[in-house]
Formats: structure tokens, C-alpha cells, sequence
């Protein structure tokens, strides 16, 4: 198989994931800015790669000149320059503190109306923004601090993805973490305040008048049954999943060893109704799941009130496993 040829896989793999966790649980999660961000997400770790920008267009098959318009497009408000326009509309929304669609329209008239619209409704799913009405009489109104401070099913599941993303990249600053989750500043320092609060982030001061506070986490546990988890689970899951695999590719090896720290294996078995091994396989993830925590345990309890000795290299081991049942013949991708 090519490289593209993998690549198409993949991006059809993520496509179903991606519609999956927009219709869970009954909901339907807005998509509007979804391609936009991919486009710019996948530039910004293209040009981390030390491509230059005529390597890029040239990768997506634009012209330069047009390759450099949709950048700029979509990365600032056509209204407010400098500005994302995500950011732009909620600026202005909070600065207005109560205002309708239309004059939201009418303020952002150098944006697509169609887009400028699919952001509001983003804002109000985000719950950063309350609305009310409908039509362009419609009135939004944006929640204060102190509300996004309320203890809420909304923001606890907030918190349990921002955990994760301390534990995976800390330590980090607010904006580093911004960067991986995409959050609203506002909410983001509300839930690292919370985070520091409850004593499951730790918070260090950056050095005067010169960088951000840092965060970071000896642990983060999502205990099983934890109906505020699911989400974070499935960015830390799919996070450790895609980590292992450029880590992998970044060795430049295209051979597995029984003695690799870095890669992964996937396994199926084939059993039926009555299969002497069907029990065995069946209790597979459970086994797996307890070693994993008695041996999590043993390192936390022996790593407890110890410092790394300065000359020893620090190692982070990250280890995914998970399963799933299929009848025979029906396919992965359409589960």
C-alpha cells in the first residue's frame, strides 16, 4: 500500500469517528467548522515539519496565491483582521452582553453569512453563549464568568478532557493547551482554576513579567462507570493510539521486533457459540485491564514522595488496549 493510498484509509476511518461522536447520545454536534480546521490544523503541523508554504499548496494542488487567500480566509474574521472569526463573534457578543442575529450579521457583513451563523450556533453548543427566539430576531446573550464557573454536567465533562490533556502534554501553559483542545481562553482558565482547586493539576508560576503559569498532573484517572468520562476517554484513547504510531514512523523503521518499546499489534480471534476459547478471549480486556492497574499502582506507590535523580532520563510509557465484538462477516468501518 502507497502512502496515499493510506492516507485516504485513514481520513476515511476518522470520517466515521468523526460522525459517530456528532450524533451520540442523540445529539448532533455542529460540523460547519470542522473541514476549516483540518485544513489549518494540518498546515500548521506541515509547516512544523519545515515545509515552506509553496511545498504545502502544492500538496493540497492550489495555486500559491490561492493557497495563501484561503489561509488568511479562514484563519481571521473578513470584519475584524487579526481575529479568528470564532473569536471575533464572541468578542463581540459578550461586548454587546445582549444582542440578535441580525445584528450580528450585519456587523460581520465582510464574513460568509452561512458561517458567521454556524458560529453562534457553535458558541450556544459550547454553552459560552445563551439563546433565545428565532429567526433573525433571535437574541444571544453571553454567559458571564461566573456562570461558566457554575458546577454543571457541561463543564465537568470539560474538565475531565482538559485533565487528560495536562497529563498527556504538562508541563504545559494555558495557551499550549489551548492549542491542543481549542477552547474558549475564558473557559479553559475556569476549568484549570477548578483543576488546581479540586488537587488534580498542579499549577507553577512562570517567571515575572515573563511566561505563563505551568500545569501538570502526576495522574489523571477516569474511574469505570464515570458517565462524565466518555469523552475524554476517547480523546485519550485515540491521543495515545495516534502518538505510538508517529512516534513509530518518526524511528523511520517499517519492521516490528518482539523487543520494540514503540508500535502496536492488533489481535482477532475467531470463536463461536460453545468455542473452548470463547470464555478466555471474552475475559481478555478485563485480565489486561487489571494487570494494567496493579502495575500502574506498584509505580505510583514507589514513585511517591521520590525525585527523579538529576541524571536519569525521565520515560513516559503509554500503553492503549481496547476491543470490540463483531458478528461474523459485518465490517469494522460500519460497526
Amino acid at each position: 500500500m502507497n502512502v496515499t493510498l493510506l492516507i485516504d484509509a485513514i481520513v476515511r476511518q476518522t470520517t466515521i469517528l468523526i460522525a459517530e461522536l456528532a450524533t451520540a447520545s442523540g445529539t448532533r454536534a455542529p460540523l460547519a467548522h470542522t473541514a476549516n480546521q483540518v485544513f489549518l490544523d494540518l498546515v500548521h503541523e506541515l509547516k512544523e515539519q519545515g515545509l515552506g508554504n509553496k511545498v504545502i499548496a502544492d500538496m493540497f494542488g492550489m495555486a500559491l496565491r490561492t493557497y495563501h487567500h484561503k489561509v488568511q480566509r479562514l484563519s481571521e474574521s473578513g470584519t475584524f483582521r487579526g481575529k479568528s472569526l470564532w473569536a471575533a463573534v464572541l468578542a463581540f457578543v459578550e461586548e454587546r452582553r445582549t444582542t440578535s442575529r441580525a445584528d450580528v450579521l450585519r456587523r460581520f457583513v465582510g464574513d460568509d453569512a452561512a458561517t458567521v451563523r454556524s458560529v453562534l450556533a457553535d458558541l450556544v453548543d459550547s454553552g459560552l453563549v445563551y439563546k433565545s427566539g428565532q429567526g433573525d430576531a433571535t437574541q444571544y446573550r453571553a454567559r458571564e464568568l461566573e456562570e461558566l464557573s457554575a458546577p454543571d454536567e457541561s463543564l465537568e465533562r470539560t474538565a475531565n478532557l482538559v485533565w487528560v490533556a495536562v497529563n498527556r502534554y504538562g508541563p504545559a501553559t494555558a495557551s499550549e493547551l489551548r492549542d491542543v483542545l481549542l477552547l474558549d481562553d475564558a473557559k479553559l482558565r475556569v476549568v484549570l482554576d477548578k483543576l488546581v482547586e479540586a488537587g488534580r493539576v498542579a499549577r507553577e508560576p512562570g517567571e515575572p513579567g515573563a511566561s505563563e503559569a505551568s500545569y501538570s498532573c502526576d495522574s489523571c484517572l477516569l474511574g469505570l462507570g464515570n458517565s462524565f468520562g466518555w469523552e475524554a476517554a476517547v480523546f485519550d484513547h485515540y491521543q495515545a493510539m495516534v502518538t505510538a504510531i508517529c512516534c513509530k514512523l518518526r524511528t523511520g523503521s517499517t519492521e516490528a521486533g518482539s523487543r520494540d518499546l514503540i508500535g502496536g499489534s492488533t489481535y482477532s480471534y475467531d470463536v463461536w457459540d460453545g468455542h473452548p476459547h470463547e470464555r478466555e478471549v471474552a475475559e481478555f480486556l478485563g485480565e489486561t485491564r487489571r494487570r494494567a492497574v496493579a502495575l500502574r499502582e506498584k509505580v505510583e506507590a514507589f514513585n511517591r514522595g521520590r525525585e527523579r535523580p538529576d541524571d536519569a532520563r525521565g520515560l513516559k510509557f503509554i500503553s492503549y488496549v481496547g476491543q470490540t465484538v463483531l458478528p461474523q462477516g459485518e465490517q469494522g468501518d460500519n460497526a
